[in-house]
């Protein structure tokens, strides 16, 4: 039996995770990538011996990046963000976080009556129905079930560091606290070595799988059968034609859409789709002024900092590796990076003072696509499969009824590999008992 032939176009981390499983399900599989480099937004860069993740990244323990990656063959190592060193961030001061009984306890950013209610909240999570809640936006689950306005600051603040998501009025409350439930379950891992370490191993695992995975390979299109219905194969910049009884998409809607440009259905997803956006500070300090301040989460704004050196490798000996942020999202879309670097000064003053290497970006792409209520959360998000284009598949963190940032992208490349191989099986077997 022939094998499958796919092309996977987009070597960002969740391609190379479909091109990965793909090869290893027996499909014969290349991948193209326009840029000379792999990885996408979880490239790492060094600079003078500290490792640039693209803005602040954290793989979820209990999510499906780590299941994934665990299926490859590949486990990241690093660190859970320590319990200590953790403060809220209110009125430009610091103060203690509530991150377990005994903290929230004595924090003097809750009332009593908000300490109470949050913590009957967090006791509950867990055990949280969420799937009714998708088409309401987390901005009136907080005002329907939180009495107190510092209640649902702390819960607020929460939700944006577990999603980076800023637009409370638009995000989904059902794939909001989803992704909450995934983040208290068993917190986050920071990895040694920055993204680009999980870009190597599952480069290293589809090319010992067969696959050919090809740089600077722009393709500039789909191509269709007579008759529009299936897909055919892909064309490059170049002219020639790759034929490929499927075809996979792993990038934005707009990617997506601009390599079917009659298609408007496609063109339709992309306009309607919301990109996420954070303002990020990146900073390689020679040493901490304070080694007790590892992390600050913004109460009365969307702020986040935190030293990612402190649970992996990241820095040089001694030195610190940190990542600042402002979530941007509704109305509030820009941030200054005089605005972080004030973030910096209650978290670490005296920093300016330690600063080897520094780079701000005042708008990085977080997600291709915000969860909506308004299309029902996670399960109103596009499919994995294209349903009017017969071999058709797109991956990405905007896909799948499964997660959101990263776990989004490698669940739709699990999806597809479940569709392509499994289903392939499926048939040949029922083809047989024919």
């Amino acid at each position: 039996m022939q094998a499958t032939k796919v092309a996977v176009v987009g070597g960002g981390l969740g391609g190379l995770s479909a091109a990965a499983l793909l090869a290893r399900g027996g499909c014969e599989v290349t991948l193209y990538e326009r840029s000379k480099h792999l990885g996408g937004r979880a490239r790492t860069t060094e600079v003078e011996g500290f490792r640039f993740n693209l803005g602040p990244h954290a793989l979820y323990r209990a999510g499906a990046a780590l299941r994934v990656l665990e299926r490859l063959g590949v486990r990241p190592t690093g660190g859970i963000p320590n319990q200590t060193g953790a403060h809220a961030l209110l009125g430009g001061r610091l103060h203690t976080l509530p991150r377990g009984a005994v903290t929230l306890m004595t924090t003097d950013v809750l009332s009593l009556a908000g300490k109470l209610e949050v913590a009957k909240l967090l006791a509950g999570l867990a055990r949280l129905d969420t799937q009714p809640l998708g088409a309401l936006s987390m901005r009136e689950w907080l005002d329907t079930r939180l009495t107190r306005k510092d209640s649902r600051a702390l819960i607020a603040a929460l939700i944006r560091v577990s999603t980076y998501c800023a637009d409370l009025e638009a995000l989904s409350a059902g794939a909001a606290l989803k992704q909450l439930q995934c983040a208290t379950a068993a917190n986050v891992l920071y990895v040694d070595g920055g993204w680009s370490t999980l870009v190597d191993a599952v480069e290293q695992r589809g090319r010992e799988a067969g696959a050919r995975l090809e740089l600077s390979a722009r393709v500039e299109g789909v191509v269709l059968q007579a008759g529009g219905q299936r897909v055919e194969g892909v064309r490059l910049a170049d002219g020639t034609v790759h034929r490929a009884d499927a075809v996979v998409l792993a990038g934005s809607p707009a990617d997506v859409a601009a390599l079917m440009p009659e298609d408007a259905v496609l063109a339709r997803e992309a306009r309607e789709a919301v990109p996420v956006h954070a303002a990020t500070l990146e900073l390689g300090l020679s040493a901490l002024p304070r080694a007790d301040a590892l992390f600050a989460l913004g109460l009365d704004g969307p702020w986040y900092a935190s030293v990612h050196s402190a649970s992996a490798k990241l820095a040089p000996e001694g030195g610190a590796m940190v990542h600042v942020a402002k979530y941007l999202g509704g109305t509030d879309t820009e941030a200054s990076e005089a605005l972080l670097e004030a973030v910096m000064d209650a978290l670490q003053p005296g920093w300016r003072e330690k600063v080897v290497a520094k780079r701000f970006r005042p708008s990085l792409t977080v997600s291709a696509g915000l969860p909506r209520a308004a299309n029902g959360g996670l399960s109103g998000r596009p499919k994995v499969a294209v349903p009017h284009v017969g071999g058709l598949y797109r991956v990405g963190d905007w896909v799948g009824e499964e997660g959101m940032l990263a776990d989004a992208s490698l669940a739709s490349a699990e999806a597809v590999e479940q569709a392509l191989v499994q289903g392939h099986a499926s048939s040949q077997r029922r083809a047989a008992g024919a």
